[in-house]
């Protein structure tokens, strides 16, 4: 499905002390690619999927989802995406089988249909044998594959991911990247992914939108042409260190900016 972005602004708080956080953004997320979203702190990536995913109305603007075959009928936010939380949000007294078919459960599905179709994703993820155990007792990377499969199991066309792999340790997080990128490859969802770091965008994305300091508004759009299915093996080549370096001047500027802003209002309230 197509996420269409019209000029959304979005003002938080009140004046004096009211903050913008996103500025005039537009951009067309066309179906079935993986968009990474890659700006400073407090740009305002976070902001946009959630008002993507409805959990959150825009101050301005508009956002529409459609389908490319039917562009005239939209869709309520919220109602074809699922969200990836960085801090996971599963349910600690719930085992993985339970927390992976929640989202079945509260749609009235018997347990026998969940429980099948959990097991499939669960197992898909590399957890077979885990089903019974309880989110304490796996590891950070299991945790999140285990939120991974929970969003999945829901079948929506699009998935929010905000910073789903920045708590986790650099080993693990190669492993949950190439899971990711596998499972695109097999669904090809409409992929909205927040992140900080440039090699992940690149790797990952068939586009990265590269975001100003805030008020966060579209510096540039890069796209990414490396060839899928894709391995980590391609940050060694000529055209990886090519995309790597134009957006990492990009980037450094609003960084750059972002620090300048933050020293700035610590001034101001000194």
């Amino acid at each position: 499905m197509d996420v269409i972005v019209d000029s959304v602004t979005q003002v938080w708080g009140e004046k004096p002390t009211q903050v913008v956080a996103l500025d005039r953004f537009s951009h067309h997320f066309r179906s079935g690619r993986f968009s990474c979203l890659l700006g400073p702190s407090g740009c305002g990536k976070s902001t946009l999927i959630q008002i993507v995913g409805g959990l959150e109305p825009a101050t301005q603007g508009a956002i529409r989802i459609q389908t490319p075959d039917h562009p005239d009928q939209a869709h309520r936010l919220g109602a074809d995406s699922v969200m990836v939380w960085q801090n996971l949000n599963l349910f600690p007294w719930r085992n993985v089988i339970d927390n992976v078919a929640f989202g079945l459960e509260m749609r009235g599905l018997a347990r026998d249909e969940r429980y099948e179709r959990a097991k499939a994703l669960i197992a898909s993820v590399g957890l077979r044998g885990f089903e019974l155990h309880l989110p304490g007792q796996l590891s950070g990377g299991m945790r999140q594959r285990v939120a991974l499969a929970r969003a999945l199991i829901m079948e929506r066309p699009i998935l929010l991911m905000d910073e789903p792999f920045a708590a986790l340790d650099a080993q693990t997080k190669i492993v949950m990247q190439e899971e990711l990128l596998k499972i695109f490859d097999q669904t090809h969802k409409t992929v909205l992914f927040v992140t900080h770091a440039i090699e992940e965008a690149i790797l990952l994305g068939d586009e990265v939108v590269v975001m100003t300091a805030r008020p966060g508004r579209i510096k540039e759009v890069i796209p990414v042409d490396l060839p899928r299915p894709r391995s980590l093996d391609m940050i060694n080549s000529k055209e990886f260190g090519a995309l790597f370096d134009r957006t990492f001047h990009l980037i450094r500027e609003e960084v750059t900016a972002a620090m300048a802003q933050q020293a700035a209002m610590v001034s101001s309230q000194s």
